[in-house]
């Protein structure tokens, strides 16, 4: 239809994207993730929510009759009923968290977090038990593989009356259970029941677990799974173990790209996969359910099977499709949107994409409003609305300057990048240069693999042959992602920095929209001066953020190259959830521990210039202390390490021995020379039975010339008590903080050590809530200046040249 001025009329645009439901799902949005983040407030919030939704209907009811028709009215009126829907899906919201939140914390579950008691309890595991690379040493024998889920405690067993009979509280509580593997290696499957004995600490507010608990000793199964969780557990188990007997990259990849198992990606495969933009083909995607109701529905056609059939089978399947990959937050989101479609089409109504999009985010949210504060749901959500309404117009704008088809092909990563970057960039302030490029070679491989695995992984119980040869066929694709990930993640600028925090988001939401205006928007007017001038206002708004970012990026550069201290002593690195802190004296360097993964302590190392390690200490041999060992063979001198008490240990000591360390079983009263700085151990006793885990760590201190320091190792409260008792150090400049910041500290030690800073070594969102509040109090109280390599990155810290104890400090981040 072509309007009084020549233009096409607004009803075709309007056809074209359909967003009356962008309102309402905002508001379903924010409504969950504000009172998620405040608990106890949704109660309040839905009175007030459902008493204005009343109001704005009674008003519309009121005045629709009576008062004439204006333009003005009109909008008013229009409006009015938007409003009244947008208020409707917020209370709905609040009503749900009102209800759901006292079932995530009962009173008895409260009681024991807030006084630490331990607590048996029965578990039922909603995620594949996992081995932990990192954050180990929460066991009390500490013997045992240690494992993490995500799960719900069903019940909290009381104690044994005077006859010996236990009750159970029925409780339903989402929680991350932290738990150790029995001798046998029994895998624990999705849906297992579990008996367990431990700890629990309150999860962050907003988080989807409403507790951590900690497990003593080895779990205890209870009860299998359901059948239909068995159904999916035992063809996920058969796909990952036939997937092991491919080599390489692909056979990491295959099952996470099929079946949604990424137990197998390597650390180093998986940074890869971020760097390129290419996280989301680790696992099973939310496109991947489009994908299976489109081959229902062809087959179901070439069958000639009446509509109602086809569509039933394919949410059947879609369902079966759901429970073997397992609900994660962009499968949940797919599966509900195209559920959606389905009834439409049924219905005789064909379903549209953003109409669906904007409705099951409005419905997963009213189920589960915790969903607000997930990345992955924001994620998925944000690069399907991006490819619905971005990726037609910016094909169509590139068509001007290359093929149709090429431009079609671009236009879809480049869509969903535009549409997820502000997220990613509170994730991690980078920006993939060579994201687009790299999904543009790596994604169409992705349907390939999924559905040929997927096959693969259905036809194995059944026909182990046919299920092998196609399988091998699924490699190939699975090869191609992850050599496309590996090869971009390795060429030079793969990940530009960016501004962290609020600035960093609202400068690339402000460049975003300006570039997308440029490429877009056509501003009608009686002249094109006006379009020109928006034209030439937006360009000069995109220049200057790029000239800013430019002007930061490279002075950054040389702030940093001119402020790093060249005398510098001690630095602790940024390796995640784990322990890697150098000493140097001149040319003599000391390591204390290595973390969980060898990767980023190379990384630190060569950024350090650090190409030989005079004095390694093993602090303990939890993985998040000893996880890193391959970055450090061969170029180790001496190691001072700790008494082993499992075969693990002994391997790690044969490692070391095998690459030319000499071995020296740390014990208190050692003590050697580091250049000129003096070091000495103070802990374990050297008589008596050896000291397991935690409370075994290794206590070294250095002084001399330059900076006084002590590392705690891992040491909880009673052993630090003992330390001082046992050893008096003195004071010291710098304290590494024990066990990450964990609740359980010695005030009273880090009062007499009077330390001026204290280095957290920690990883960001590390699920156990280190560092604790109660241990920033300690530091607090004792004036000692906290530093957080989660927060700052990498710590280096040198003598001051004013001296009289005085300290540089030089962090990676503001």
């Amino acid at each position: 239809m072509i309007g009084p001025n020549g233009r096409s009329s607004s009803p075709s645009r309007r056809a074209t994207v359909d967003a009356r439901l962008a309102v309402p799902a905002a508001a379903c949005w924010a409504t969950a993730g504000v009172l998620i983040g405040l608990p106890g407030t949704a109660r309040y919030a839905l009175v007030v929510l459902w008493a204005a939704a009343i109001v704005v209907i009674t008003v519309v009811v009121a005045t629709v009759p009576v008062v004439p028709p204006s333009r003005r009215r009109m909008l008013i009126r229009r409006a009015m009923p938007l409003a009244c829907v947008s208020l409707a899906a917020a209370a709905l919201v609040a009503s749900a968290i009102a209800v759901a939140e006292p079932r995530r914390m009962p009173a008895s579950i409260s009681s024991a977090v807030s006084t630490h008691e331990r607590v048996d309890v029965l578990v039922t595991l909603w995620s594949q038990a996992t081995e932990r690379r990192a954050g180990g040493g929460m066991f009390a024998s500490g013997t045992g593989t240690p494992l993490r889920a995500r799960g719900t405690i069903t019940a909290l067993v009381d104690e044994p009356d005077s006859s010996g009979a236990r009750g159970a509280e029925t409780i339903s509580v989402p929680a991350v259970i932290f738990f150790e593997a029995d001798a046998s290696g029994t895998r624990y499957e999705i849906g297992t029941s579990l008996a367990l004995t431990g700890t629990m600490v309150a999860a962050d507010a907003g988080d989807a677990a409403a507790v951590l608990f900690f497990g003593s000793g080895v779990a205890e199964e209870r009860a299998p799974p359901s059948w239909w969780l068995a159904w999916a557990n035992t063809l996920r188990t058969g796909f990952a173990v036939a997937a092991t007997d491919l080599p390489g990259d692909g056979a990491a990849l295959l099952p996470g790209l099929s079946i949604g198992d990424t137990s197998a990606v390597t650390d180093d495969l998986d940074t890869a996969m971020k760097q390129s933009s290419l996280s989301h083909l680790t696992a099973v995607s939310g496109a991947n359910c489009a994908l299976v109701i489109a081959i229902v529905m062809v087959c179901g056609g070439y069958l000639r099977l009446r509509r109602g059939v086809r569509i039933a089978l394919s949410l059947i399947v879609l369902l079966g499709f759901v429970v073997l990959v397992t609900p994660e937050a962009s499968v949940l989101r797919a599966a509900v949107m195209a559920s959606i479609v389905m009834f439409s089409l049924g219905a005789g109504r064909p379903g549209r994409g953003v109409p669906a999009l904007l409705l099951a985010v409005i419905v997963l949210l009213t189920i589960d409003p915790w969903l607000a504060g997930n990345y992955g749901f924001a994620l998925s959500v944000l690069a399907t609305g991006g490819l619905l309404v971005l990726a037609a117009p910016l094909a169509k704008v590139m068509a001007r300057w290359m093929p149709a088809g090429i431009a079609a092909l671009l236009a879809l990563p480049l869509a969903a990048q535009l549409a997820c970057q502000p997220v990613l960039i509170l994730l991690s302030p980078t920006i993939a240069l060579y994201g687009v490029p790299a999904n543009l070679l790596a994604a169409p491989a992705a349907p390939m693999a999924t559905i040929l695995g997927l096959f693969a992984c259905i036809l194995l119980p059944v026909l182990p042959g046919v299920a092998d040869a196609v399988m091998q066929i699924a490699w190939v694709p699975s090869v191609w992602i992850a050599a496309t990930a590996r090869y971009t993640a390795g060429l030079p600028g793969s990940r530009l920095p960016w501004w962290d925090g609020l600035l960093g988001l609202t400068a690339l939401v402000l460049l975003t929209a300006v570039v997308l205006m440029l490429m877009l928007r056509r501003i009608p007017g009686p002249e094109h001066r006006i379009e020109t001038a928006a034209r030439a206002i937006g360009l000069a708004a995109v220049l200057a953020v790029v000239g800013a970012y430019a002007g930061a990026a490279i002075g950054g550069v040389i702030g940093r190259t001119a402020s790093f201290p060249a005398n510098w002593q001690i630095a602790a690195c940024d390796i995640g959830q784990g322990d890697a802190v150098v000493v140097r004296d001149g040319d003599s360097i000391a390591l204390i521990d290595v973390g969980p993964d060898p990767v980023p302590l190379a990384d630190c190392l060569d950024e350090l210039d650090v190409n030989h390690i005079d004095l390694l200490v093993l602090t303990h041999y939890d993985q998040d202390h000893v996880g890193g060992l391959d970055a450090v063979l061969g170029i180790v001198t001496l190691a001072l390490v700790g008494a082993p008490t499992s075969a693990k240990d002994e391997h790690v000591q044969a490692r070391l021995s095998a690459g030319g360390a000499e071995l020296r079983r740390a014990a208190s009263g050692d003590g050697g020379l580091l250049g000129e700085l003096v070091w000495r151990v103070l802990w374990p006793r050297g008589t008596g039975p050896p000291t397991a885990g935690n409370d075994g760590s290794v206590v070294v201190t250095f002084e001399g010339r330059g900076i006084r320091s002590i590392f705690l190792g891992d040491l909880g409260e009673d052993s630090q008590q003992a330390v001082w008792a046992a050893a008096k150090p003195a004071s010291v400049d710098v304290v590494k903080v024990a066990h990450h910041g964990s609740g359980d500290q010695s005030a009273e030690l880090y009062r007499k050590l009077q330390a001026t800073v204290g280095l957290i070594s920690v990883g960001a969102d590390n699920g156990y809530g280190h560092p604790t509040a109660g241990l920033l109090r300690m530091l607090t109280d004792a004036h000692t200046t906290a530093l957080r390599t989660d927060l700052r990155g990498l710590l280096v810290i040198a003598p001051s040249p004013a001296g009289g104890g005085a300290l540089t400090v030089w962090t990676e981040r503001r």
